[in-house]
């Protein structure tokens, strides 16, 4: 039989991770990363069976990397505390898995949930996603080091997209949904400052016109009604809100600096 790992990163989860976790158990080992955890996220999961990291990894792409290097299977599912794996998806992750197909890495279709509601349409734009790739060969898929949304360096082969989707249970409601993008943005701005890559404020503004439109327009968030215009809205504040909270850390950096260097010192010449 084919070894399954499953991989999770979660920071103070309490409230969500068990739920995750017993709906693993078609998995060989469920490896959790635990970032700084304050909670008892990290008891729940060791109490569910699951193979727990402690640590602490500000950068999203160590935190997987980390996790990566612990799971022992030849295939790995990647999922987040807020994502459930129903019966027939770990069925048929089971099924594709065990009849050792030609590629490496699959596309696994998600369903968003905001509350109660489910969103189709309209995800992207750095905001939310309705597929990706999160079955794949152990090795096959890498990460850049980033804070938030780290882009992903695929090795192998794409193999297709599952048919049954990973239920993710997005947000609570639009608070929520505010709040993550406050958090989102945040970590974004850091990111910007390391990547020494500031670009300027039109140009910020411009793609968030565009995926305002690649949201609402080109993936029928307008079928979603007030929500989906709220998610593109989201989608299109996310490039800006980066980028100017960028330019307030550079200039917070900046003033720190300032303040830190010595006064000049005043010579008095003697008469």
């Amino acid at each position: 039989m084919t070894r399954l790992s499953a991989l999770l990163c979660v920071r103070n989860e309490e409230a969500r991770i068990e739920e995750c976790l017993h709906r693993l158990a078609f998995c060989d080992e469920v490896v959790v990363v635990a970032d700084r955890c304050t909670d008892r996220t990290e008891t729940l999961a060791a109490r569910a069976g699951a193979r727990v990291i402690s640590g602490f990894f500000p950068l999203e792409g160590h935190r997987k990397h980390a996790g990566l290097d612990a799971c022992t299977g030849g295939w790995i599912l990647e999922l987040d505390a807020d994502e459930v794996v129903d019966d027939a998806l770990a069925l048929e992750i089971r099924l594709t898995i065990e009849r050792d197909p030609e590629g490496d890495y699959f596309q696994v279709p998600i369903d968003n949930y905001i509350g109660r509601k489910l969103v189709r349409h309209g995800w992207g734009g750095s905001f939310g996603t309705s597929s990706a790739v999160r079955l794949y060969r152990r090795g096959v898929k890498r990460w850049k080091a980033e804070r938030v949304h780290p882009g992903a360096i695929l090795d192998g082969a794409f193999a297709g997209k599952l048919a049954h989707p990973m239920r993710h249970m997005v947000d609570e409601n639009i608070g929520d949904m505010v709040e993550r993008l406050n958090r989102y943005t945040a970590l974004r701005a850091a990111d910007l400052v390391d990547s020494g890559k500031l670009t300027g404020l039109w140009d910020n503004a411009f793609r968030g016109v565009r995926r305002f439109w690649k949201c609402y327009v080109s993936r029928k968030g307008y079928k979603e009604g007030e929500l989906g215009f709220l998610i593109a809205v989201m989608a299109a504040l996310y490039p800006l809100l980066s980028y100017l909270k960028a330019r307030e850390l550079m200039a917070e950096t900046a003033a720190s600096v300032t303040a830190l260097q010595p006064a000049t010192p005043i010579t008095l010449r003697p008469r």
